[in-house]
């Protein structure tokens, strides 16, 4: 007995060491995981808990990020990742095991589950490389920066997205995260969210949006249209081209999202894509709604938006802009419950509540913030 005790000791203290390398601390196995519960479609579908229940670690680099998942005793077992500091090319390596599947230069959450990634701290931030999701489900992404991440030039990460996903992914929350880039496509940038080849059941919620070429997409290709219901709520899209985002096929909802400075297009639904699209401020834009570029029509049902200063383009055959008056051309039937806020409130509500680093908080389905630790999910349909 005495000889196994030490055995388990010196195991311990070996994967102790390796740990501390890496910059993963180990900690206890915990109850909680990401503050507040999952909501929109990322709550349907059996729900997204990500690491609920699981062991909770702390990793300062993009390698211990790898670590943690490797150290798994499977690729299902919940675990939870807090992440303080600056995640980049140069701390972020490969790390192998049979509970993981990572790559240098990128973090790779690929074909795993119950995994939730959490900034803490002073803060993290993944400078110049993206977060990849593949072949996964059950993933929480929350409270974290990720900035210029790029597909051409150098350093080139995830192909240019700040978050995508791809492949067979299902029920992932993004949620208080800042994505930004620093132009377009001549600039090196690609999506700051894309999704794509049967990607379902997601919410993006409380996130910053920021100058960047194409916010994001819902399908790869007019014929590419495996993937759909996602929400998008309590959002701040701030100059952003176009791509607001791109739907090829699928639903989508969007709501109490604040448009700011849409320079060529916004909700760009096409290929047979319908929208829900309620309660949202849009300011300072152009062709906020539609199908653009396209012959391929997508659908839209509108109610309680705010037009502050919107412009429309004139309708053709690969234009068919939803303005100005914004009428409905479909209905879409949303299965879970929640809470409109007033359009009207929407800017000054997401400056306090959206983006990394705002201390998750979230509305209180009044117009005022609140902390997302008092929330107990969504309340009824208005």
């Amino acid at each position: 007995m005495r000889r196994r005790g030490a055995l388990r000791l010196h195991a311990t203290l070996a994967t102790m060491a390796v740990a501390v390398t890496t910059g993963v601390v180990m900690a206890t196995p915990q109850a909680s995981a990401a503050t507040g519960n999952a909501t929109g479609y990322a709550s349907q579908n059996g729900g997204t808990t990500g690491g609920a229940g699981g062991q909770t670690v702390r990793a300062t680099t993009g390698t211990a990020i790898h670590a943690a998942l490797c150290n798994r005793a499977s690729s299902s077992t919940p675990i939870t990742i807090q992440v303080e500091g600056t995640i980049n090319h140069g701390n972020t390596s490969k790390v192998s095991g049979g509970s993981c599947n990572t790559a240098a230069d990128v973090i790779e959450l690929k074909e795993i589950s119950n995994v939730t990634l959490v900034g803490v701290g002073s803060g993290a931030v993944f400078d110049q490389l993206g977060i990849h999701v593949r072949e996964s489900r059950n993933i929480i992404i929350q409270n974290v920066t990720v900035r210029n991440v790029k597909k051409s030039g150098s350093p080139t990460s995830n192909g240019g997205d700040a978050i995508g996903m791809e492949s067979n992914v299902r029920n992932v929350w993004v949620d208080h995260v800042t994505l930004e880039a620093s132009g377009g496509e001549s600039q090196g940038y690609d999506g700051l969210f894309d999704l794509k080849n049967n990607t379902q059941y997601v919410t993006l919620s409380y996130s910053v949006l920021r100058n960047s070429g194409r916010g994001g997409l819902v399908g790869s290709s007019e014929t590419e249209l495996s993937n759909g219901f996602i929400t998008y709520h309590h959002n701040l899209y701030q100059n952003i081209d176009s791509r607001a985002p791109l739907l090829r096929g699928g639903i989508a909802h969007m709501y109490n999202n604040h448009y700011l400075r849409l320079n060529d297009s916004g909700i760009n639904s096409r290929a047979g894509a319908r929208a829900r699209v309620e309660n949202n401020y849009f300011k300072d834009s152009k062709d906020v709604l539609g199908t653009f570029y396209t012959s391929a029509a997508g659908y839209w049902q509108t109610g309680g938006n705010v037009l502050d200063n919107v412009t429309w383009s004139a309708p053709g055959s690969n234009n068919n802009p939803a303005g100005p008056d914004m009428r409905s051309t479909t209905t879409v039937s949303i299965p879970y419950s929640y809470t409109l806020d007033r359009a009207a409130c929407v800017p000054n509500l997401l400056s306090q509540t959206a983006g990394a680093n705002k201390g998750l908080r979230v509305s209180d389905g009044n117009c005022a913030p609140r902390n997302a630790a008092t929330a107990q999910g969504s309340s009824s349909t208005p």
